[in-house]
């Protein structure tokens, strides 16, 4: 059976001071009436029924997300105690996952991504589950629309193109992964039409994922199957809250992907948007004639290209332009669109100075 493991435990720091530790941005209504919590739930409609889907989040976000997602059983929210990186949240659901299924297929996605186009993305997840099935970890690859420099790339290598590939797709063997590359090295690599974004979102048989696990984290891997053995006793939560501060902190591009065996990539177009920062919403809000796109009441005199996103009192500019201001109940944040991704910064001086009011 295929199944959907949506992890759900970033804290979204770029996204301060809307996005904070209790209440991160997959929880917010950043694009629309629904949260990206929301949205990454249903778009999975019809493609995963709810008790195929599986959340992994922390315990201090779980209940928003229950209630957020009723539909889905509680049985399938998959608690971390503390966030160990992504290697280690899919390894719990690698497991969870096993003893409910031994011959599952899962696919792992994030509930911070915007898709404009859900069946494409159902779509491809089909087609990406097939690849799966010939025992290949496959990562979706996002085809660029520009040289961006905030996302890794990948390079495709031979087609694995044959008779049973999927209608409409055609993977790839993984050549390489690439770290966030500089401008003149991204112009290169898009024109070359041989690289994908890296979206983060994977597709593989739990068995296979497992094996990487075991043959490049064995200390992981060994503190996953010795959880496994309480799983559905009664000693499972403190099993788990004993081991899991002792688990690396380790990403899975970095702790399995870039030296997996048969990896490979499926080059999509599902009109995707990773929401990681207040620049990335800019497109995904519409623009009023002088490029102003806004969230809340908004009153601007030569104002232009800005993003206002605020709550029930109004903000009112005069004479701004190319700005982003974000206006919560304690804290407000105004910077040039050029220098959003500093936001992080904001975040990182806070926690140094322990004010933790505003974290």
């Amino acid at each position: 059976m295929f199944y959907a493991v949506i992890m759900a435990g970033g804290s979204g720091t770029r996204l301060w001071p809307l996005s904070r530790q209790e209440h991160p941005k997959q929880e917010l209504k950043l694009v629309g009436e629904r949260t990206m919590f929301q949205l990454a739930v249903e778009r999975l409609d019809p493609l995963f029924p709810p008790d195929r889907i599986f959340i992994v989040t922390r315990a201090n976000h779980a209940s928003a997300l229950i209630a957020q997602a009723p539909q889905i059983p509680a049985a399938n929210f998959l608690i971390e105690p503390e966030g160990r990186g992504t290697a280690a949240a899919i390894g719990l659901a690698a497991i969870h996952l096993r003893q409910h299924d031994p011959y599952a297929v899962m696919a792992v996605l994030t509930a911070d991504h915007f898709i404009a186009k859900p069946e494409a993305f159902r779509q491809a997840l089909s087609a990406a589950a097939e690849v799966a099935r010939e025992d290949f970890l496959v990562t979706l690859g996002i085809r660029p629309d520009s040289p961006a420099t905030g996302f890794g790339y990948i390079q495709q290598g031979e087609s694995l193109e044959k008779d049973s590939s999927p209608a409409g797709f055609t993977a790839y063997r993984v050549e390489r992964f690439i770290e966030k590359p500089d401008l003149d090295t991204a112009r290169r690599m898009v024109d070359s039409g041989e690289y994908s974004w890296n979206s983060g979102m994977f597709v593989w048989h739990v068995i296979s994922i497992l094996a990487e696990f075991e043959r490049q984290m064995p200390q992981f891997y060994a503190q996953l199957e010795g959880l496994a053995s309480y799983l559905d006793t009664s000693s499972y939560g403190e099993a788990l809250k004993q081991v899991w501060p002792q688990v690396v902190k380790q990403t899975i591009d970095y702790g399995i992907m870039e030296g997996a065996q048969d990896v490979a990539v499926l080059p999509v177009d599902i009109g995707w948007t990773d929401v990681g920062s207040w620049g990335s919403l800019v497109d995904l809000l519409p623009a009023d004639a002088q490029g102003n796109r806004w969230v809340g009441p908004h009153l601007g005199i030569d104002t232009h290209n800005t993003l206002v996103f605020g709550g029930s009192r109004l903000v009112a500019t005069i004479g701004v332009e190319d700005m982003v201001i974000v206006d919560t109940a304690d804290a407000l944040l105004v910077c040039p669109r050029d220098r959003e991704q500093e936001v992080k910064e904001i975040v990182r001086q806070l926690q140094s100075e322990k004010r933790s009011a505003w974290l």
